[in-house]
């Protein structure tokens, strides 16, 4: 078995490794490691796409081929093992992000529940059937805890492959998933009292009160202490303080609920439940997946590499026996539970076989058990190599006994409708929109700047539906206040729009002001959907012929015919040229008369024209506050509350910007004002 190394101490030993006057004659030994795990990494997930295998499977051999007891490539399984703590972690950081509070309060029933009947029925089965055959109880049971665990990362993982998590199946699978990393926290603490040692029921009930209160904590911030800590981050539209604040989250409270006792996955978890509860968990997932990814290869790599396959040919026999009756029992014992939750046959039996291998966790319980003299199944040293080859085993066979679960369902009658129907087996969120973003046969408009603002507007108008993704807190909040569906989410993401199913949409309109962040977004969506009409702009005749190569069919120029370009395009026939032309008339460029552009030479860089980027001081609107006036920035088009409102935006921004000059945003009025000169004309 693996020992497991502390990553600050692994990454110490690295740092060490790299001050020694040795380690200038070449590459540190960490970093070699850290490549081969890569390079075999990359090669295990090409070698799956091109075989038509789940990436799973192909980095469990890889593992297994890469390891000590066949090839020998990788000689640092303590690097690997680190490396896979931060793949579990960020792998329910991210299911976490998926599941609010109060979804998981509505799977609270299975969480207990249903996890509580298949943890407790599998350790009573399997001890009842080893005590029959002699084994003695400390083992049986200590077995049945090994036994009664599955694996969250490659459950979660094939479901998210199958685009299953948020159905039935997998609201289920997940109550139990979660269930059995609750019990892990109780059974770190009964081994030790199985092989005589502990604290006794004393010492259990003070860790798991210790656990508790570490748990309350975190959701009580997910809602009083982290959805104001991202508002302030997301306002520095910073990409780097977003995702080390996110990060920094997901590994402190993991951190935090492991000094507890409680798992460090079940922390990570917890810590998405936290992001969840602010408006930027799409923006988080998009920021950590490509990380998720990266450690998650590694914690299948690690548990392929544990496989010794000498060990497997000399004892073939028993661990495919082993194997077996471990895969029979669990999928019988998970069948029954769930059906006594009341849920149908066909939620029932993918869930078993979902759940039919042995967990990760079981891992640090049989390191525990064997340093204290306990054994799987009685069997001694022997026991150890069994366990954990047929471990490896059925966790690579969990795609294919999830595709017989689908074979065998798929063989049932179809249930008959029944009026008014409200069974637990009906899914909650079937017929929710990804994210909660409509987008099938909308107008999508990611960013959502001046031009976005008024072609949105005319579209309401005109009775056309859209949807809007925006990086904007403020953007956001005003959307919101109208009832507009938006979305905060970094749209150069392609999972992201992959999720949404950005290709149903009628159009797409890339409206950032940004010329790479524009790029980006039409290269990733045309990747993603390459039929969607996507629809941008560009200033120079550069960015046209970029814009062009990289796939948008229409692109818009110069600026000022942006909006009315975009409404030309998108609007209904029964919209005419002169509709349009009449709601943009409603909010015209605005700039300097000629007697205000005499006044300062301040008016020469500051006279206009510029759209104002709102008919509402946005400010205003996130902080909930109202106001009196409205001021438009002559520079930039800002729009705020004036010096008679509570928070004097206008003011603000001028100062901070060094926009000199306003101008009333309010109707029938027309005067500016430059705060350098003091003038009003």
């Amino acid at each position: 078995m693996i020992p497991r190394l502390p990553i600050l101490a692994m990454l110490a030993a690295g740092s060490a490794v790299a001050a020694a006057p040795e380690a200038h004659t070449g590459p540190p030994e960490f970093l070699l490691q850290l490549t081969l795990l890569l390079g075999v990494s990359a090669l295990a997930a090409y070698t799956s796409f091109r075989l038509r295998l789940i990436p799973i499977i192909g980095f469990l051999l890889a593992g297994v081929l890469a390891g000590p007891g066949a090839l020998g490539l990788i000689r640092d399984p303590e690097l690997i093992t680190a490396a896979s703590e931060v793949g579990v972690m960020l792998l329910l950081f991210t299911i976490g992000i998926e599941f609010s509070l109060e979804r998981l309060g509505r799977i609270a029933r299975l969480i207990f529940l249903g996890g509580g009947l298949q943890v407790g029925l599998t350790i009573a089965a399997v001890t009842g059937a080893l005590l029959a055959f002699g084994v003695g109880a400390q083992n049986a049971v200590f077995t049945g805890c090994l036994i009664a665990l599955s694996s969250t990362a490659i459950v979660m993982r094939v479901l998210g492959e199958r685009g299953e998590t948020n159905a039935r199946t997998g609201q289920v699978s997940l109550g139990i998933l979660i269930f059995q990393d609750l019990a892990v926290v109780l059974m770190v603490l009964l081994i030790p009292m199985l092989a005589g040692q502990g604290g006794g029921m004393g010492g259990v009930l003070l860790a798991l009160a210790k656990a508790a209160g570490i748990i309350a904590f975190v959701l009580i911030a997910a809602r009083r202490l982290v959805p104001p800590v991202m508002e302030v981050v997301a306002r520095t539209c910073s990409a780097e303080i977003f995702l080390l604040t996110v990060v920094a989250l997901c590994f402190g409270t993991a951190s935090l609920t492991a000094l507890a006792g409680v798992s460090l996955a079940l922390g990570a978890f917890l810590a998405g439940l936290l992001v969840s509860e602010s408006r930027y968990g799409a923006q988080a997932m998009g920021e950590i997946l490509p990380l998720q990814i990266l450690f998650s290869a590694a914690f299948f790599l690690s548990v392929g590499l544990q496989l010794d396959l000498r060990f497997l040919v000399g004892n073939l026999g028993l661990v495919l026996g082993a194997a077996l009756l471990i895969a029979v029992l669990k999928v019988v014992v998970t069948f029954v539970s769930v059906r006594l939750l009341g849920e149908r046959t066909r939620t029932a039996l993918p869930v078993a076989f979902g759940l039919a291998q042995v967990g990760e966790f079981s891992f640090v319980l049989a390191v525990s058990g064997t340093a204290l003299g306990l054994s799987f199944a009685g069997l001694g040293e022997r026991g150890s190599g069994v366990f954990i080859a047929a471990t490896v085993l059925l966790m690579a066979f969990t795609p294919a006994l999830s595709s017989l679960a689908g074979v065998l369902t798929a063989r049932l009658p179809s249930p008959l409708p029944v009026p008014g129907d409200a069974s637990p087996s009906a899914a909650p969120d079937g017929d929710a929109p990804p994210l909660g973003l409509p987008v099938a046969g909308r107008v999508v408009f990611a960013g959502y700047g001046a031009h976005a603002r008024l072609a949105a507007r005319a579209l309401s108008r005109a009775g056309k539906p859209y949807s809007v993704i925006t990086r904007s807190p403020d953007g956001a909040s005003e959307l919101q206040g109208r009832g507009a569906p938006v979305l905060i989410a970094d749209y150069t993401r392609a999972g992201l729009l992959r999720e949404l199913d950005i290709a149903s949409a009628s159009a797409l309109v890339i409206a950032d002001d940004d010329t790479e962040m524009t790029g980006r977004a039409v290269s990733v969506a045309r990747s993603v959907a390459p039929d969607l009409t996507i629809i941008t702009q560009a200033t120079t005749s550069e960015g046209f012929h970029g814009l062009q190569a990289l796939g948008a069919q229409h692109i818009l120029s110069p600026k000022k015919e942006v909006v009315a370009g975009i409404l030309d395009l998108i609007t209904p026939p029964e919209v005419t040229r002169a509709d349009i032309a009449r709601h943009l008339a409603d909010h015209p460029p605005v700039t300097l008369s000629a007697t205000q552009q005499a006044k300062c030479d301040h008016a020469e860089h500051n006279a206009g024209p510029v759209t104002p980027e709102a008919d509402v001081c946005l400010e205003c609107v996130a902080l909930g506050d109202t106001w009196v006036h409205l001021r438009v920035c002559m520079t930039c088009g800002h729009v705020g509350c004036c010096d008679s409102s509570k928070n004097r935006h206008a003011t603000r921004h001028a100062h901070a910007q060094k926009h000199p000059i306003i101008k009333s945003a309010e109707p029938r009025e027309d005067w500016a004002y430059c705060y350098e000169h003091g003038w009003t004309a």
